[in-house]
Formats: structure tokens, C-alpha cells, sequence
């Protein structure tokens, strides 16, 4: 990976939706090219995927929550939190906790309702968002050549 696959990466992470032409400017290359770059940040796993955010807020969901959950039946405890629309994170941690869920739903009565389903997989410890400040960093790739 050189400069110019470093500064496609900070770039579509920006606005993934650019044109391989406007790509191409803002990296001096022809549109072929970048398009070729891409190609193979993408084959080569790099870029997984294209996303686009959704505001929590605009679709009504007001509160977001972080859980430290514990549970002894792994498997049930993730697809229960699979079929669930409220949990749209899920990571296996180390330490006293053994998964970490964002979860965001309407209100803080649809969070306590959906902890209340989840006390069946075990106990868990809730952290409610208040503000965040810093919501989402780039990637800075590290230049290898």
C-alpha cells in the first residue's frame, strides 16, 4: 500500500459515493487508474464494503446504550441478539463481561424493555449515551511499500 492507496482509503471513507472520476482528481490519477487501485483494495480484502449512515435521531430512535452483557450459552445469547432490530452491534470481550452490544432503540422504555428480554441470557451492565463528541474516525492506513 503506498500514498496514493492511503489517500484513496481517507477519501471514500469521507464519501464513499464519488465517482472513480472525481476519486481521480482528488488523487491525480486518470479515471482507469483509480479505478484499477480500487479494484484491488477491494480483492485484496481492504475495502470490504460501502455503507451509508442513517441518522438514529431523523428514524426516531433516541436512545443508544452500550451493554456489557455476560452469558453462559454463547450461542443463544447471539441469536437472540441476531433476531433482535435494536442491537445493531455485537462483540465477543475479554475480562468479567464476555460481549460488548450497541444497542439503539425509541426510548429508554424500549432499552428496558429489550434488557428485560435479555436477563434470560444472563446479566449485563448498562451504559447510556448522553452525548458523543467524537462519533466516527477514519481508518488511517499505515503506508507499506
Amino acid at each position: 500500500m503506498d500514498n496514493v492507496d492511503k489517500q484513496i482509503l481517507l477519501a471514500l471513507q469521507d464519501q464513499a459515493r464519488l465517482s472513480m472520476t472525481e476519486l481521480g482528481k482528488m488523487v491525480g490519477l486518470s479515471q482507469p487508474a483509480v479505478t484499477e487501485r480500487v479494484r484491488r483494495l477491494e480483492d485484496r480484502g481492504i475495502i470490504e464494503q460501502y455503507r451509508m449512515v442513517v441518522s438514529p435521531e431523523k428514524i426516531n430512535k433516541h436512545s443508544i446504550a452500550y451493554l456489557l452483557f455476560n452469558t453462559k450459552d454463547c450461542d443463544k445469547f447471539i441469536a437472540f441478539c441476531e433476531d433482535h432490530p435494536d442491537v445493531l452491534e455485537c462483540h465477543r470481550i475479554s475480562g468479567e463481561y464476555n460481549y460488548l452490544l450497541k444497542v439503539v432503540s425509541d426510548s429508554t422504555r424500549s432499552l428496558e424493555a429489550f434488557i428485560n428480554a435479555s436477563t434470560k441470557h444472563g446479566f449485563s451492565t448498562t451504559l447510556i449515551v448522553l452525548s458523543s463528541p467524537i462519533e466516527r474516525k477514519k481508518l488511517i492506513p499505515t503506508i507499506s511499500e
